[in-house]
């Protein structure tokens, strides 16, 4: 059982977080997950000692990783990010995967299971992380937001299917063919989705909205947790199911009630970026092996050199595979938002560490590197989109329109 302080703790340093992002805001533009993160360690056993985490922190944090994968595939436009734009992130990610694994196998002298740890998470992007870095910019509508979108959704989607595939512990073959059932069983639920849903569903989601019946909240919260658990009865990772989950509701709430839709997901947003995404990142910092990385030696080399692997191996493919009609300053943007990780490179870690493919310095390293990541990357993407507002004064982009 955790201690009561430190739940207190970590639910005051993300009161403290949004005030120290907005107050800094006047020189440079910080994330506010960065502020979470660094305040969790400087909180965790290896600095002040003040909290530790525990199984009730764990849970909840596990619950705010989820949603934030959830809140991801919401944002996902498939009308928008059809056709080429798709092809082409999905190609980038594949070139990533394929250099990931081949820079992994070379660190770690040919150790396939190390390097299947290793080269899957150089291949991530924390979309959940960018998407909310680019809303608060005005960079997620327009063409350069659907790009950013289609490529972070692949980044974030393709880790999760390589994970169930590659980190399961079951032979692969078996994980494919489980893998396509829960695939098929998302496309029925996709289906259902798709059909029309009867007059009185809509009813009661526009009478509840603001009441204390919250319908559609609650139906929102049940497709989630059903998504977890058929992931989790079929061995998958549950993100996979909390990614699917984001996709079924927004075609839900689109086909039954899109006047409404932007209030419900007000509500889920409120309850994700208000309560469980900051205490995943909070916990993600005070669970973070801070004297590992700083004991010298091998780890603390290892960060900068992942650092720069992300920027290589997942960044240098969406650069080179980014659409046409983007500008150069656009496509350096995409490299960096691409690059940026940090959710599922925790994820994938732990896994490693859990099942000793991975030493505690070697995860550390790579985590420390993913909260650079998160840190300098996204500062630098959104830089290089103030230079390009700047070089055309009084243009902005339209919804699925390039304006430059």
């Amino acid at each position: 059982m955790d201690h009561p302080g430190t739940l207190i703790l970590i639910m005051a340093a993300a009161v403290l977080a949004p005030l120290l992002a907005h107050g800094l805001g006047r020189w440079v533009r910080v994330p506010v997950v960065i502020f979470e993160i660094v305040l969790g360690i400087v909180m965790g056993p290896d600095v002040l000692g003040w909290a530790r985490s525990g199984e009730i922190t764990d849970i909840l944090a596990n619950l705010g990783l989820s949603l934030l994968i959830f809140l991801a595939g919401y944002e996902i436009q498939f009308d928008a990010i059809r056709g080429d734009t798709l092809r082409r992130s999905v190609w980038a990610w594949v070139i990533s995967l394929a250099a990931g694994l081949a820079v992994a196998l070379a660190l770690t002298g040919l150790d396939f299971p190390k390097s299947v740890i290793i080269g899957t998470a150089l291949t991530s992007t924390a979309l959940g992380t960018v998407v909310p870095i680019l809303r608060d910019s005005g960079d997620l509508q327009g063409r350069f937001g659907t790009v950013t979108t289609a490529f972070g959704a692949v980044g974030e989607f393709g880790p999760i299917i390589a994970m169930s595939v590659l980190l399961s512990g079951r032979d692969p073959g078996l994980s494919t063919v489980i893998l396509a059932v829960f695939a098929a069983i998302t496309a029925g639920a996709v289906c259902w989705a798709l059909r029309p849903r009867p007059p009185w569903f809509t009813r009661v989601i526009q009478a509840t909205l603001h009441t204390s019946g919250q319908f559609a909240v609650r139906f929102v919260m049940l497709l989630l947790v059903s998504m977890l658990a058929l992931s989790q009865a079929f061995g998958l990772d549950v993100l996979l199911g909390a990614f699917a989950a984001g996709l079924l509701t927004r075609l839900v709430l689109q086909g039954t009630a899109p006047e409404v839709g932007e209030d419900v997901l007000s509500k889920i947003e409120g309850l994700g970026f208000g309560f469980l995404v900051p205490l995943f990142f909070i916990v993600t910092g005070i669970e973070f092996d801070l004297s590992s990385l700083l004991s010298g030696g091998r780890p603390l080399v290892l960060l900068p050199v992942f650092l720069v692997l992300f920027l290589l191996v997942r960044g240098l493919p969406a650069y080179a595979l980014a659409p046409r009609d983007l500008s150069p300053l656009s496509r350096r943007a995409l490299t960096l938002h691409s690059a940026t990780c940090l959710p599922l490179v925790v994820a994938i870690t732990t896994i490693g560490l859990a099942e000793d493919l991975l030493g505690r310095g070697e995860a550390a390293a790579m985590v420390g590197a993913a909260m650079v990541s998160v840190l300098v990357f996204p500062l630098l993407g959104l830089r290089l989109r103030g230079k390009e507002r700047e070089a055309v004064p009084g243009r902005t982009d339209v919804a699925g329109t390039e304006t430059w």
